[in-house]
């Protein structure tokens, strides 16, 4: 584990509640009822049922990290329950997903600036160059201090949510409910089959509920804090996303939705009877993006950093700068992401969106899977940790969200899965590489 004095204890509750909502509502909530119009309306639905399995497997983070507060959060719990190598494999496919999942919030970001300069989404040589300039403007911040990206996520975030709330709950007087029932199902397979479809679209947007258990070492009590962030910014993000969806599904008719590039911004200009209202929420869009990407690039350097401390990632990784920020995994990382920014800007903005968030959420549900069975084995580990009445409970909590986890895999379908396969599978090299650059250090006793 990485020295816990490198920058103090500095975050509370307010700041990881933000970190925990921030990153959770970014660029998804913005974009997505875009994506979720192929589908209908049965959408809503599936933004329910993914609320509930966001809430178990929130509940399972809350768990792990009042019992083992540890930095790295999903990947600690999984290397303590399972190992060296499954730890790794967490480690690598989160900093992949956290990745991915940035480049996807950079193109949500042009997809909004769009509304005020339109040729963002048709001139890919300026909005790839703006884009490239965003990431690393967002990377000198993280470099700057975790100090200043706290204070700097928590103001943004409040910012971020006064229009979502206005909009989610304004604009239900201006929902035409038959609008949803006409528009259902607008696929041509069952429903069943649009539901689960829309199901793995949401839960993109539940993806950074364990963000407040990655940073544990500047976490003030966290064995109190952690858990309460985690649970209580799950259950803010699914209740927006619910209501502000019914909104602009009821308000925005689906032939027009599915082809909207700002569905927030079109939204309130019906709601509020002008084009300023659409541009006062793409400020917002704009604004939670750019919120939002400051918490993950945070992230993506986090965790392969307490991965190097541990000695299951390079070296390299580990490396602080006089600020004592992981400047050279920021870097490198900003590096892999420019990348992919690059090879997807050369489609519209809303279809690369929708294509890079399947990988990322299914790298992120890999994670998501393999914390709900370390969690199991860490209560066979440490029976002296709990009551029988408290381990009872926690069982019935982490099989729900291990089914959860499992049938959302199943539901990505096989396409998607045979990429998983090869991301877990293609880590290998890399852990033996990891493992050789380390091999001066003891055995870690448990």
């Amino acid at each position: 584990m990485a020295d816990l004095q490198r920058s103090g204890k500095v975050f509370g509750l307010g700041t990881c509640i933000s970190l925990v909502v921030g990153n959770m509502i970014g660029s998804g909530i913005f974009l997505l009822p875009t994506s979720l119009a192929m589908f209908g309306s049965v959408s809503i639905l599936s933004w329910i049922f993914t609320a509930m399995g966001a809430i178990l497997l929130s509940l399972v983070f809350a768990k792990l990290s009042r019992d083992l507060p540890r930095s790295g959060g999903p990947y600690a719990f999984c290397r303590e329950g399972l190992g060296d190598f499954i730890g790794f494999q967490v480690a690598f496919c989160y900093w992949i997903a956290v990745m991915i999942s940035n480049a996807a919030t950079i193109i949500a970001l042009m997809s909004y600036l769009s509304v005020f300069y339109p040729e963002l989404d048709k001139n890919h040589i300026v909005s790839l160059s703006l884009g490239i300039g965003i990431i690393w403007i967002i990377t000198l911040i993280n470099i700057w201090g975790v100090k200043q990206v706290g204070m700097i996520q928590v103001v943004t975030t409040i910012l971020k949510l006064i229009p979502l709330i206005i909009i989610a709950t304004v604009g239900l007087f201006w929902v035409h409910w038959d609008q949803l029932w006409t528009s259902f199902n607008v696929t041509s397979h069952s429903n069943f089959t649009a539901f689960s479809g829309a199901a793995m679209m949401t839960l993109w947007a539940f993806l950074g509920l364990e963000s407040a258990t990655v940073p544990a070492e500047h976490v003030k009590n966290p064995e109190k804090i952690i858990p309460l962030a985690t649970i209580l910014g799950t259950l803010i993000a699914a209740v927006v996303y619910i209501l502000s969806t019914i909104v602009v599904m009821g308000v925005i008719s689906q032939v027009i939705l599915v082809d909207s590039a700002a569905p927030f911004s079109d939204a309130a200009e019906v709601i509020f009877k002008g084009h300023w209202a659409g541009q006062v929420v793409a400020l917002a869009a704009i604004l939670s993006c750019f919120s939002s990407t400051i918490g993950w690039v945070f992230l993506q350097a986090e965790i392969p950093m307490a991965a190097s401390n541990d000695g299951l990632f390079p070296k390299f990784f580990a490396k602080l700068s006089k600020r004592n920020t992981p400047v050279r995994g920021l870097i490198f990382s900003g590096l892999i992401i420019t990348g992919m920014i690059a090879m997807n800007f050369n489609n519209k903005l809303a279809s690369q969106f929708t294509g890079m968030i399947e990988y990322s959420v299914l790298a992120f549900l890999i994670t998501y899977f393999y914390s709900t069975i370390s969690e199991l084995v860490i209560f066979v580990k440490y029976p002296e940790i709990f009551s029988k009445q408290r381990l009872a409970k926690s069982i019935i909590i982490c099989l729900l969200a291990f089914s959860y986890s499992f049938w959302s895999i199943m539901a990505s379908g096989s396409h998607m899965v045979f990429y998983g396969s090869i991301l877990l599978f293609g880590c290998a090299p890399f852990y033996v590489w990891s493992k050789w650059m380390h091999r001066d250090l003891p055995e870690r006793v448990s």
